[in-house]
């Protein structure tokens, strides 16, 4: 009976530092310019930046 392996990396957690860190600078820029365009782009950011860390949590750490 063959063995299974498991094989990690950390991919998945490198991914997920960055797009927290993205998100937190976006949050930033929010926070900074209340009112703005630059403000509403940060939110986009922070939204963005908050998927992609939960996704690549969920599709690379294993």
């Amino acid at each position: 009976m063959a063995e299974h392996e498991t094989v990690s990396t950390d991919k998945g957690i490198g991914l997920a530092t960055l797009f927290t860190l993205l998100a937190v600078v976006a949050a930033g820029a929010m926070l900074l310019t209340p009112g703005s365009q630059l403000a509403a782009w940060g939110f986009a950011g922070a939204m963005i930046g908050g998927v992609l860390a939960v996704a690549a949590v969920h599709l690379f750490w294993r």
